[in-house]
C-alpha cells in the first residue's frame, strides 16, 4: 500500500477530508504531519531564505518530518479557484520550492490546480494523479466524486454547526449560535485570517483556546456561509483579485454586519497581500467604531506579549458593552 503524506500547514485545514477520502478510495494509506512545534519550525525555517514567510517555514518542517514516514509527498500547486483570482506567488511555486529546500523529500505528487483554465485541465491533473494508484479509470473517477461530496459535506459541516476546520476534521459538533441574538451575554469576536494561521496552536500561541477561556465565543470564517463571504466581499472591493480575500475582507464585513462585539485580524509579518487587504478591513471597522485587533506574528512573537494585547482588547470591549448595552 503506498504511503501518502499530507503536511498539517497551508491548504490542510482547507482541503484535509477532500484528499483523504480521494486517497483512500484510490487504496492508499494517508499519512498526517504531527501539529507544529517548536523542532518543526526550527527544521523549516532552518531549510528557509532569509524572505519566506513564517506558513512557508512551517510547512518546509511538517515535510521534513513526513520524510521518511512515506512513499510520496501530496503538495499541489493551487493557482487560482477560479473568477481570475489567484494565489500568492510564494504557494503557486510550492512544490519546487520544497524540492530545492528539502532535497530528501519523496516523490512530490504536484499538480496544477487552476480552475481559470478549461474544465478538461482540471480532469487532466486529477486523473494523471489518480494513475500514480491505479490504471483503472472508474476507480479513478469513483475517488473524484466520493472527494466533491466530501468537500461540500465539510464546508456545509462547518456554517452549519457553527465549528472550526480542526473540529470537523476531528468530528466535534456544537450547536450553532446565532448572531441574531444581542441579549446574550456571552461576547461574540470575529476572528478573521488565513486558516493555516488561526488555526496553528504553535503559531498564533493558542489564539482560540485563550480567548473561549476568557469567556468569548469565536467566529471564524468558516462558519459563515461561502454566499455571505462572496457577497461581504463584492461589496467592499467589487472584483477579488486573490483567492482568500473572502477569509479577511469577506469575513470582515460580514460579521461586521452581523454586530460582533470585536473582530481580531491575524496575519504573519511581511505578508504584502495581507497588508493591501487588511487596510481596507481597518478602515471598515474605524467607520463603524467596532474595536479592532491586527495581530501580526512571526517566529519571534512572544507569547506574553500576545496574551497582554488580548487582555487589553477583551476588557475594551466589555467596557465598551457595559457602557452601551
Amino acid at each position: 500500500m503506498i504511503r501518502v503524506g499530507i503536511p498539517r500547514a497551508l491548504f490542510y485545514y482547507q482541503y484535509y477530508p477532500t484528499w483523504k477520502i480521494f486517497f483512500e478510495t484510490l487504496g492508499a494509506e494517508v499519512v498526517v504531519s504531527p501539529p507544529t512545534n517548536k523542532a518543526i519550525l526550527s527544521s523549516g525555517n532552518s531549510r528557509a531564505v532569509a524572505d519566506t514567510c513564517l506558513p512557508v517555514k512551517v510547512f518546509f518542517g511538517h515535510v521534513i518530518s513526513l520524510a521518511d514516514k512515506c512513499d510520496c509527498v501530496f503538495i499541489p500547486a493551487i493557482r487560482s479557484l477560479g473568477g481570475k483570482a489567484y494565489n500568492c506567488s510564494k504557494f503557486l511555486g510550492l512544490p519546487d520550492m520544497t524540492k530545492a529546500m528539502v532535497p530528501e523529500c519523496p516523490l512530490i505528487l504536484d499538480p496544477e490546480i487552476d480552475l481559470n483554465k478549461r474544465r478538461r485541465n482540471l480532469h487532466q491533473a486529477v486523473y494523471s494523479l489518480g494513475r500514480h494508484f491505479t490504471s483503472d479509470k472508474g476507480k479513478i473517477k469513483k475517488a473524484i466524486e466520493e472527494a466533491q461530496k466530501t468537500s461540500l459535506a465539510y464546508r456545509s459541516k462547518m456554517s452549519d454547526y457553527g465549528i472550526t476546520p480542526v473540529q470537523a476534521i476531528e468530528g466535534i459538533c456544537q450547536g450553532k449560535e446565532t448572531l441574531a441574538s444581542d441579549d446574550s451575554p456571552e461576547l461574540k469576536v470575529a476572528v478573521i485570517g488565513h486558516p493555516y494561521v488561526i488555526y496553528d496552536d504553535h503559531i498564533n500561541h493558542r489564539l482560540i483556546s485563550r480567548l473561549e477561556a476568557m469567556e468569548i465565543h469565536v467566529f471564524t470564517p468558516e462558519m459563515a456561509h461561502e454566499e455571505a463571504l462572496e457577497i461581504a466581499t463584492a461589496k467592499v472591493v467589487g472584483k477579488p483579485h486573490w483567492s482568500f480575500e473572502a477569509d479577511i475582507i469577506g469575513a470582515g464585513e460580514c460579521y461586521l454586519e452581523a454586530k460582533v462585539d470585536g473582530i481580531i485580524s491575524v496575519a504573519v509579518f511581511g505578508c504584502g497581500p495581507d497588508s493591501m487587504m487588511l487596510g481596507m478591513v481597518e478602515h471598515r471597522m474605524r467607520e463603524s467604531k467596532t474595536p479592532f485587533l491586527q495581530l501580526s506574528l512571526d517566529e519571534h512573537t512572544s507569547e506574553g506579549g500576545l496574551l497582554t494585547r488580548l487582555e487589553a482588547f477583551v476588557d475594551m470591549i466589555r467596557r465598551k458593552r457595559r457602557v452601551c448595552p
